[in-house]
């Protein structure tokens, strides 16, 4: 698989796994066929592993944590910290207090089972902290080789840069796909003036720009998009339109919707590496065979200017899950 670079030292495979879906948010886990999903995407190439302290809580870094002591793959692992949650609840502070950042990471890098992580986030910003503070101790972590890069997700352009100002952010982690091109118009210019990479999550629309769904009926009241906006029983109808154009040119290219929309995102630059999850086989192959699709410049502008005309309804989150989003 080719290779994508985030900043200016941290080289990725093109396409990441994102591994929140293993542990909650989209319906029971099964650890089993999780790991061997994880152990799949490793023979394919993917080589980059996303997670995050909070989801599960905890859980899906000690289940990468197991995979890791399982296999022979270099695996690049990129975790965060700052959300703060209970376990089977949604409600969440935000802790961005250098003390807490320093606690966290060693208890990442205990579940995770390594001495080392490649990718350290800021999850969520808390206005209140002085991201300065916050970015010095991360430094601090450099400094002592528990983590080799910092970066910020869900951060707004003038925050970014008083991050940077202290130590070089080497990726921000937004969510980015073709219902959600927010970040074009300020922070991935900003990100790309300063040589920062950038991962958009969520490159799929939680599935929904793969055309799988009709109705809100389609999944169950546990799934926490039947709770999001955009997933609304009014908002389905409105925004399949997007996916059905999707759909139409995927059918010329010859692909899935799916692999259209990240090829999509793959044709923007390597220092855009999408981390779409999943937690099935079929779909972590038919994601990764995005990468040999090719999107001309020509065809990527025909397939904007037609989506762009279209609304879209409904906010990304309810508003407890934008606690800390464009800070």
């Amino acid at each position: 698989m080719e290779k994508g670079k985030l900043g200016t030292q941290l080289e990725v495979s093109a396409l990441g796994l994102g591994c929140m879906g293993m542990s909650e948010f989209y319906g029971p886990r099964d650890d089993s066929t999780s790991l061997q999903v994880l152990a799949r995407a490793a023979d394919l190439g993917i080589d980059f592993f996303d997670t995050a302290d909070m989801y599960g809580p905890h859980h899906n870094e000690e289940l990468i944590g197991h995979f890791l002591k399982t296999t022979k793959s270099s695996i690049k692992i990129a975790t965060k910290f700052g959300i703060v949650r209970k376990p089977g609840e949604y409600n969440r502070s935000i802790n961005n207090k250098p003390e807490y950042a320093r606690n966290a990471c060693e208890a990442s890098l205990r579940r995770l089972g390594v001495d080392y992580i490649d990718l350290y986030y800021v999850h969520r910003i808390n206005p209140e902290q002085p991201i300065e503070e916050t970015i010095g101790e991360l430094s601090r972590l450099v400094e002592d080789g528990k983590i080799g890069n910092i970066g910020l997700c869900e951060v707004n352009a003038k925050t970014l840069r008083r991050a940077h100002s202290v130590y070089p952010i080497t990726a921000v982690q937004t969510e980015y796909s073709l219902w959600s091109r927010h970040v074009e118009e300020e922070i991935l210019p900003v990100c790309r003036e300063l040589n920062i990479g950038f991962v958009p999550y969520s490159p799929l629309g939680r599935g929904f720009l793969t055309g799988r769904f009709n109705s809100k009926q389609e999944y169950e009241n546990s799934d926490f998009r039947s709770h999001l906006p955009r997933f609304a029983e009014a908002a389905v109808p409105v925004n399949r339109r997007i996916s059905e154009v999707i759909t139409k040119f995927a059918t010329k290219k010859n692909c899935t919707p799916a692999q259209l929309s990240l090829a999509w995102l793959l044709a923007k630059g390597n220092d855009i590496v999408p981390i779409p999850g999943t937690k099935r086989l079929t779909y972590l192959e038919e994601n990764t065979a995005a990468t040999n699709i090719n999107l001309p410049l020509e065809d990527v502008k025909a397939l904007e200017s037609e989506i762009e005309c279209l609304p879209v309804i409904g906010e990304r989150y309810t508003p407890e899950g934008m606690k800390g989003v464009n800070v």
